[in-house]
């Protein structure tokens, strides 16, 4: 299993698109395939700031607040989603009866 990890803390000056968006929710989307939970505990832990300071999950953003994000470490195995299995493609493929563009019939 290998990890992907964000290389080092990164600072996003906030403008006015994200006024009054909550940071949990703009983590999210600064964070993608980084689960909720981790979002929350990085929150409560205080590794995420906003101007030099902790914050809340609720906190509102503003206008020129300067976000610290801290370097995540995310498992490669939770943001790659499980492939179909080759046997049992092969099994529903021989199973077709007729196949067109809108149309696919299964015995």
């Amino acid at each position: 299993m290998t990890d992907k990890i964000s290389p080092k803390v990164t600072f996003v000056t906030i403008t006015e698109d994200y006024q009054g968006q909550r940071i949990d929710n703009f983590l999210r989307t600064k964070l993608k395939g980084v689960p909720k939970s981790m979002i929350y505990r990085i929150i409560r832990k205080g590794e995420v700031r906003v101007n030099k300071g902790r914050i809340k999950p609720e906190y509102k953003l503003q206008p020129e607040d300067i976000v610290r994000i801290p370097p995540v470490r995310v498992s490669e195995t939770e943001a790659i989603s499980p492939s179909a299995n080759l046997d049992s493609v092969r099994a529903l493929e021989s199973q077709i009866i007729f196949e067109d563009e809108y149309l696919i019939v299964i015995n």
